[in-house]
């Protein structure tokens, strides 16, 4: 029998090499006034960038810019937002990695509003519901990583000692056209390539053991792992020549974006939301260094506490998913998938928490402030101290 399930709605998906050679006629669907979101940096290191933006303008398209610094914060969506609420915008382009992305969607979703962020965030404030509209938003992604084009959040941060990165979710956040041009990419240093990859790898791993996992979730799942497979580490040590694997982390990546959307996630990205919110850490850098020793921790709290739980079957065809080798699907499958982790985490240059600035004084703040939405659908419930040993692992 298959488990009744529901899957939200997803952006019309534009994929392949040149893709963004659509995004003038797409644009133009909407209207000829466009807010173009880009990171600090990423657009205009962009080979393609200057090419586009002649496009744009040939297609009698007009169009005024945001920069994001950095993972967004709620006070740069708001300076956005109070901005351009007066302006003829037709549609909201978001042009770079997450945070690019994640602050477009934010800001697409309170240009008519007009109202702050601050109203709408998940545990956070006044958590007004939303009433819309919004406006038409258009994903572009330039890293391959947080799948951010294809979900209905996104995550704005606070950064201190009393930080928090927190949501603001709405299904009419989703963007209407998500354009993936795995040539963008091709500009990624390793450094990036690594923690974008290994959180587009999280995010399959954890939504396909998700409580909330569905077939068709773990379909896609599967087959974005089977691309982090062959496409991770052969893109991180080939560098621009090896296009065949970026590709595969483009469409890895936004699997895990689907995928995550419709189940959740679980403990890494639960311990990651504090790491990113009371240390300067890239999402990405917090997620690839805890995964191994956070699926350790799922898989040792599994089999003692609940050995039937069919989590423990998912993590063995994990295992022979990312290894290729068949097994017997039993504990020595889930040992590989862990030491294979492991590999993959120093092969990949991961740092040491110590190394980002997290102390062992910090662990029980972590942890206190780790039980939020991902954590909820990671597929055992862990202890404070089960978590707080995932922290201590990585210092």
């Amino acid at each position: 029998m298959i488990t009744p399930f529901s899957i939200a709605h997803l952006p019309r998906i534009e994929f392949g090499s040149g893709a963004v050679r659509k995004l003038p006629d797409i644009a133009a669907t909407f209207g000829r006034h466009m807010l173009l979101v880009t990171g600090a940096r990423s657009f205009s290191a962009l080979p393609q960038g200057a090419a586009l933006l002649d496009r744009l303008h040939k297609r009698g398209l007009d169009w005024q810019t945001v920069q994001i610094a950095g993972e967004p914060s709620p006070e740069a969506v708001d300076d956005a937002v109070r901005r351009f609420a007066s302006t003829a915008i037709d549609a909201v382009i978001g042009i770079g990695g997450g945070s690019a992305l994640d602050a477009a969607k934010a800001i697409a979703g309170l240009l008519v509003p007009g109202n702050s962020v601050m109203d709408h965030l998940d545990g956070i404030g006044p958590q007004k519901p939303y009433g819309g509209p919004a406006t038409p938003f258009i994903a572009v992604p330039t890293t391959a990583g947080t799948g951010s084009e294809a979900t209905k959040n996104a995550v704005l941060s606070r950064l201190g000692p009393d930080g928090f990165k927190k949501s603001f979710r709405d299904d009419a956040l989703v963007a209407q056209v998500a354009l993936l041009d795995p040539d963008l990419l091709a500009s990624c240093p390793p450094a990036l390539i690594a923690a974008n990859g290994m959180d587009a790898l999280t995010q399959l791993l954890e939504s396909y053991v998700s409580t909330r996992a569905n077939p068709m979730t773990d379909a896609l799942a599967l087959s974005g792992l089977a691309a982090v497979r062959d496409g991770l580490i052969v893109w991180y040590e080939a560098g621009d020549t090896a296009a065949e694997a970026r590709e595969r982390m483009a469409y890895a990546a936004l699997l895990s974006g689907i995928c995550l959307a419709q189940t959740g996630l679980g403990s890494v990205h639960g311990i990651a939301s504090p790491l990113g919110a009371f240390f300067p850490i890239p999402h990405g850098v917090a997620c690839g260094t805890l995964l191994a020793a956070a699926t350790r921790t799922n898989i040792e709290a599994m089999e003692s506490r609940e050995p039937h739980n069919p989590a423990l079957a998912k993590y063995a065809q994990v295992a022979r998913v990312l290894t290729g080798r068949a097994s017997g699907g039993g504990p020595e499958d889930r040992r590989d998938l862990v030491r294979l982790l492991d590999t993959w985490t120093q092969r990949l240059a991961l740092p040491r928490l110590a190394e980002l600035g997290v102390a062992s004084g910090d662990v029980a703040r972590i942890v206190a402030a780790s039980r939020g939405s991902s954590m909820k659908t990671n597929p055992v419930v862990l202890t404070d101290d089960e978590i707080g040993e995932v922290v201590a692992a990585r210092l």
